[in-house]
């Protein structure tokens, strides 16, 4: 009897076995080594050759982050909007440096689960996902049809040059490239994203004018006019005007504008936060905002804001350390 049960004894063995391995999830993606070091304020003549190490570059197996915090990164890891986090206050202060190596075999669209891991190992970080109902806008064009000029076409990129080594801008192997900044007199020129979670890119001049700011974008989507507007309101800005192209803008900014969005992004004092602070999550209850100078320009570019509630997908902070282990 035991003789005749044995071999189908070991055939349900085997296939659990293959079963349980199959089941098995497979490894989260992390990164093969990483630096972190505290980044260094940018001094005034870097700033003023438009030398920034800031944002973050991915070249082939190379990821270069500048001057981004905890904050910054934790956005960009899980793929959010600013309103979209809340954690303490500190996690927007203290920047950081990381020089990053993919495994051989990993990709780009990799890398932020790869920051996961990061953060969990080097600062501890531990969240929990939520969905909360907030206030937003709802950005669609008004009755009169849009108002805004389109950009002209993207130039062709430069063929890369097979010969090129990595790293060579001629290789044309950057998937993101670092800010190209140019200052002259009171107009800052920003070329290229920034990487913090906006992924606004184009080009955007800022020229001072005493105690207010014009600001030019160049090749800025729907999606990114609503991310922009975002930093300026009391709530989140939705796209929902289902316009496809790209748009050159101009605002003007008083102080209140500039502060509002200095706030919102964690710059000084009183940080727009949500529940459990640095997050700059969204308020639950907004105030108009028609008397801001970001209204009447809305309403020049023939669009209109929808006030409403819905829910909106959040990450919050339950652990994160201030430093990180040591390399």
């Amino acid at each position: 009897m035991t003789r005749k049960l044995a071999p189908r004894t070991g055939l349900v063995a085997m296939l659990a076995a293959v079963s349980a391995w199959a089941q098995a999830p497979a490894a989260a993606p992390a990164f093969e080594v990483a630096s972190i070091k505290v980044a260094v304020p940018p001094n005034p003549a870097d700033v003023m050759a438009g030398k920034l190490h800031v944002g973050m570059k991915v070249d082939g197996a190379r990821v270069d982050i500048g001057f981004m915090s905890l904050a910054d990164l934790i956005r960009t890891a899980y793929k959010i909007k600013p309103y979209q986090l809340s954690g303490p206050d500190w996690m927007g202060a203290q920047r950081f440096d990381i020089l990053a190596k993919m495994p051989e075999g990993s990709n780009k669209d990799q890398v932020p689960e790869m920051l996961q891991a990061l953060l969990a190992e080097r600062f501890k970080l531990t969240v929990h996902h939520d969905s909360k109902e907030h206030a937003v806008y709802d950005l669609v064009v008004a009755k009169g049809g849009v108002k805004l000029k389109e950009s002209a076409p993207d130039p062709e990129a430069p063929k890369p040059d097979p010969d090129a080594k990595p790293g060579d801008p001629a290789a044309g192997s950057h998937d993101n490239q670092s800010p190209q900044i140019k200052m002259s007199g009171n107009t800052v020129t920003v070329r290229g994203d920034f990487g913090m979670g906006g992924g606004l890119g184009g080009t955007t001049k800022m020229t001072m004018n005493g105690t207010s700011m014009h600001m030019e974008r160049l090749g800025l989507t729907m999606a990114g006019l609503a991310d922009l507007l975002s930093g300026f309101l009391d709530r989140p800005v939705m796209d929902r005007t289902e316009l496809k192209g790209k748009y050159d803008i101009a605002l003007d900014l008083s102080m209140d504008d500039m502060r509002n969005a200095a706030r919102a992004a964690g710059m000084g004092g009183g940080m727009m936060m949500g529940p459990g602070g640095g997050g700059g999550g969204p308020a639950d209850a907004a105030s108009d905002p028609s008397s801001s100078s970001i209204w009447a320009a809305i309403q020049a570019f023939g669009l209109k804001l929808d006030a409403r509630k819905e829910p909106l997908e959040t990450i919050t902070v339950d652990h994160l350390e201030k430093a990180p282990t040591e390399n």
